[in-house]
């Protein structure tokens, strides 16, 4: 008997033949996942593509030249319903983000999750100081988000809700923030005994220095009775608590800089001080007077008799604040307001955004400190909207004679220094406040055109009737569907 009719050699083409199916089965899946990764497609069914990426946001991923790490510190926490629905959105939109870099070898989005709880080594190397934050690293930038960033908040009675999700916005801001190749400059103003960012006092600014630094900012010193000029690099300048006078030819460079290069200005004079800047401020609509805030309503002050600011005007520095309901605790204060006799046509969008209660006034003779503050009328001032702590200015130019403008310098005048010092900035609406206020100088966070994504909710209401038929159907129709279906089967195969 031949080898190749014998059992034996049937065994042996049997056993080939499995081999070969498994090895020709493993390659085929082999196959089809390499192709599936190289070529993959994907389809969002939902209305208007709402789960998709914006072209912009697309067109910015594709164009990246350095990788993006994103470390996610929220978790899904049963227990706090807001901050899992954070989670859960957050973590939905960066897959997509993941997804739409992965073919750029140039720079991609790499997002990770770290419990700062359970590794707090690396929290330590990451300068993660506080849980539930989304940070963002590209070489030495950084950038740190906070739940409600990424969220339109609307206040409805004493709840306030949320009306819309703009992560999509919020985070291709800030990756082309920190992948962006320069860094914007602040320069503090010394000279005249400013406040110092070095300075580790209270009365010094050292934790707004490095909050800024944390957000990408950079910052040095700038004397300009030294420098004779504001240097070719200046996004901003900030003049925090001068005790001294400006020159002539300081405020002259001070002009030019707001006028002829759209600088950016943010000034916070305290009460006593003689500045030298008024003639400066007026050129830009602003008013500051010589008068501190007073009021003796124990619901405006905090238990130091500081003062609580709660009228707040909408706008992209105080949204923020207004939505949350963030308290901002200031001292000594004085009036600042906008020049309501200036020409309508000096291209010029002044508004104070921040006024004390109506039940203030400013006190004119504040200096003389054995007298008891008080109201005088025809002497002190006061207005039944509050008096004005922060106002902001804006100018349009004509471009070329055209009917359009291109903005302008921006400036922000503060009636306290006292809101950033280090005793003080660890109040969230005063930090809060200080950087909305940076970012709108700066135009940091534009707003790019990609619309929020409206939050919706559905609920399913059933009486009780209607849960015991469910409960039957689920039981019973269904199992018995199935076992009918089997009978007809088995039935048509046997006859």
């Amino acid at each position: 008997m031949r080898f190749a009719d014998s059992f034996r050699a049937a065994r042996w083409v049997r056993l080939i033949n499995l081999i070969l199916q498994a090895v020709l089965f493993v390659s085929f899946f082999a196959g089809l996942n390499y192709v599936a990764r190289k070529h993959t497609w994907r389809f969002d069914l939902s209305e208007n593509h709402r789960q998709s990426l914006s072209p912009e946001t697309k067109s910015y991923l594709n164009e990246l030249q350095q990788d993006v790490r994103v470390i996610v510190t929220l978790t899904d926490d049963k227990d706090n319903t807001e901050l899992a629905q954070a989670y859960k959105d957050i973590s939905t939109l960066l897959r997509e983000y993941n997804y739409t870099s992965a073919r750029n070898e140039r720079g991609r989005i790499m997002v990770e999750y770290l419990d700062v709880y359970q590794n707090r080594k690396k929290a330590e190397e990451l300068r993660i100081e506080v849980p539930n934050v989304v940070l963002l690293l590209c070489g030495d930038k950084r950038r740190v988000l906070l739940p409600f960033d990424f969220y339109q908040i609307r206040k409805k009675g004493k709840d306030y809700t949320r009306e819309a999700f703009k992560g999509e916005a919020t985070l291709t801001a800030a990756i082309l923030d920190v992948s962006s190749p320069e860094k914007k400059k602040i320069y503090f103003l010394q000279g005249h005994a400013e406040l110092n960012p070095d300075d580790v006092s209270e009365r010094g600014l050292s934790q707004i220095r490095d909050e800024l630094r944390n957000r990408n900012f950079e910052m040095a010193s700038l004397d300009l009775a030294q420098t004779r000029k504001v240097p070719d690099d200046a996004s901003l300048l900030i003049i925090a608590g001068q005790q001294g006078r400006y020159q002539r030819a300081e405020e002259e460079l001070l002009r030019n800089y707001l006028q002829t290069r759209a600088g950016r200005l943010i000034w916070m004079i305290d009460p006593w001080r003689d500045s030298g800047l008024e003639n400066l401020i007026f050129d830009w609509g602003v008013l500051v007077y010589d008068k501190q805030i007073y009021d003796i309503d124990p619901n405006e002050q905090d238990e130091n008799s500081n003062l609580r600011l709660r009228y707040f005007r909408a706008h992209d520095i105080t949204q923020n604040i207004i939505n949350n309901a963030m308290p901002v605790i200031v001292g000594p204060t004085r009036v600042v307001s906008v020049d309501i006799g200036r020409p309508k046509d000096d291209g010029l969008t002044v508004n104070t955004l921040i006024n004390s209660s109506p039940s203030s006034w400013g006190e004119t003779s504040y200096r003389l400190r054995h007298i008891k503050p008080e109201f005088t009328a025809g002497e002190d001032l006061r207005d039944k909207e509050g008096l004005g702590v922060l106002t902001v200015s804006e100018r349009l130019k004509p471009a070329n004679n055209l009917p359009l403008s291109i903005k302008g310098g921006r400036l922000a005048v503060f009636g306290t220094s006292d809101l950033v010092t280090n005793n003080r900035i660890s109040i969230v609406g005063n930090l809060n406040l200080f950087l909305a206020t940076v970012n709108w100088c700066v135009e940091r966070d534009a707003q790019l055109n990609i619309p929020a994504r409206p939050i919706e909710s559905f609920q399913l209401a059933l009486s009780q009737e209607q849960i015991a038929q469910l409960r039957l159907g689920l039981l019973f129709i269904v199992p018995g569907a199935v076992a009918l279906l089997g009978f007809i089967v088995a039935w048509t195969r046997r006859h």
